[in-house]
């Protein structure tokens, strides 16, 4: 299969020194909805950060659909993001004074591309917001504001959406709405999507579960189950608490 992301040798360094990442080499495949999971401090977030270009690694390769990001420059990784990857946060990052059809639009704008607000109407009515487009994200429940969030990050045909802790926030019927979305996304729109989260019921939504544990690689599981995750968690937490001279952030 294609690769949509591709880490190669990734490091990532604090003054400390604190090492988040250590030498992470994986590949995300086309299509493939995948969950990134961790003790707290395991480096994680610093990972979907990095392979986002969100934070440069201190050392290592990043690709994200045959692009490196790690050879070019910030204002050109920048363009690239606005372009080829889209984004979906805990708390939604929504801009309250815009409605739910201009925060959706904006990705296209700032990336200085022509808004096709048919299509983006479009993309909103599949994910049962065809009646709120004119709403202010503040008359939104939860769920929603994150569907909104999906939208937006689908508008600029992303090769890859990262998504960070985005079930932390919602309710367990919002979370499961979300999630299912997630994948449909992947199953059927054939998007690609990474997804650090704490949650096994939510890493269950995914394909594999790519497992981190002080900075490094500590394992994958595919087909996952809520059960099969906890538990390998719970090991994985044991190793977590062996001290180490240079602890990885999350």
């Amino acid at each position: 299969m294609a690769e949509a992301v591709r880490l190669e040798s990734l490091h990532k360094t604090y003054e400390g020194p604190v090492t988040a990442l250590d030498s992470i080499s994986a590949t995300f495949a086309d299509g493939t909805f995948t969950a990134v999971m961790g003790p707290s401090g395991s480096g994680k977030s610093t990972l979907l950060h990095c392979a986002a270009g969100l934070d440069r690694p201190t050392g290592g390769r990043v690709f994200i659909g045959g692009t490196e990001l790690t050879a070019t420059t910030d204002t050109a990784i920048t363009k690239f993001r606005r372009s080829r990857v889209g984004f979906v946060f805990q708390d939604y990052n929504l801009l309250p004074s815009l409605t739910v059809l201009q925060n959706v639009v904006l990705p296209l704008r700032l990336a200085g591309r022509r808004a096709d607000r048919r299509r983006c109407r479009a993309v909103l009515e599949q994910l049962g917001l065809g009646e709120r487009l004119d709403d202010l994200p503040g008359r939104l429940s939860g769920g929603q504001r994150q569907r909104v969030a999906v939208a937006r990050a689908l508008v600029t045909e992303p090769a890859v959406i990262f998504a960070d802790e985005p079930t932390g926030a919602l309710d367990l019927r919002s979370a499961r709405e979300v999630l299912s979305l997630l994948r449909a996304v992947v199953h059927q729109h054939g998007r690609t999507v990474v997804m650090v989260t704490h949650d096994p019921v939510a890493a269950a939504y995914a394909d594999s579960v790519l497992f981190l544990a002080d900075g490094r690689i500590a394992g994958s599981l595919r087909a996952p189950t809520p059960d099969a995750v906890a538990e390998r968690l719970a090991h994985l937490g044991d190793i977590a608490a062996v001290p180490r001279r240079t602890e990885a952030a999350a």
